[in-house]
């Protein structure tokens, strides 16, 4: 094997050089907060968002809808909250009965922001924290009831959760507007004693 070619080397050379380029001018990865909207003085905020402002670290004053102005390099936005109605599907869960039968149950709960300063800094996760707590209120409030009143009370059962979720959800600026339960699986032995009496 003979020594490359002249053109060969000059080639190599040019191909580095671009690579090393585009290396340089390639963007830089995204951190975790560059969803954010960037001050740039003039904001045009939309209908049904609530933008959470901070000058120097500190909150500020919460942006309406419509034209604001900020002051680059001062302001942060900092939070941007929906201020429309959130559905989130509350994860599949056993609860215990009052007569020790073991249910898997799932819901859904409908929520609105209705404090944006609150659901800014009252709460890490809001959505996380409402759906723990909505959780933990159906497998107390199924622990009161036995199997046969689960299926007959099933909407006094969504309204006693509801109360109980937005009773804690007030400091976090959180309202809980409807709970439903999707579905209830009984134990393949409980449904088959139930069919029997049947």
């Amino acid at each position: 094997a003979g020594s490359p070619s002249p053109s060969r080397s000059f080639s190599f050379l040019q191909r580095s050089q671009q690579l090393k380029r585009s290396a340089w001018l390639a963007p830089a990865p995204h951190r975790l907060n560059s969803s954010l909207p960037m001050n740039i003085g003039v904001l045009f905020v939309p209908q049904q968002e609530a933008w959470v402002v901070e000058r120097m670290g500190k909150f500020h004053r919460i942006l309406e809808p419509g034209l604001n102005f900020l002051i680059p390099l001062l302001d942060r936005i900092r939070y941007v909250q929906s201020l429309k109605e959130i559905v989130i599907n509350v994860p599949e869960q056993s609860a215990v009965t009052l007569d020790n039968v073991t249910l898997q149950i799932d819901g859904v709960l409908y929520l609105r922001v209705m404090d944006p300063y609150k659901a800014s800094y009252g709460v890490e996760d809001p959505e996380y924290a409402v759906t723990q707590l909505a959780q933990t209120t159906m497998r107390s409030e199924l622990g009161k009831l036995s199997l046969d009143r689960v299926f007959r009370e099933r909407e006094s059962l969504n309204a006693n959760i509801v109360d109980a979720i937005n009773q804690a959800s007030d400091c976090w600026g959180i309202r809980c507007l409807r709970y439903e339960i999707k579905d209830i699986h009984v134990p393949p032995r409980v449904k088959e004693s139930m069919q029997m009496q049947v």
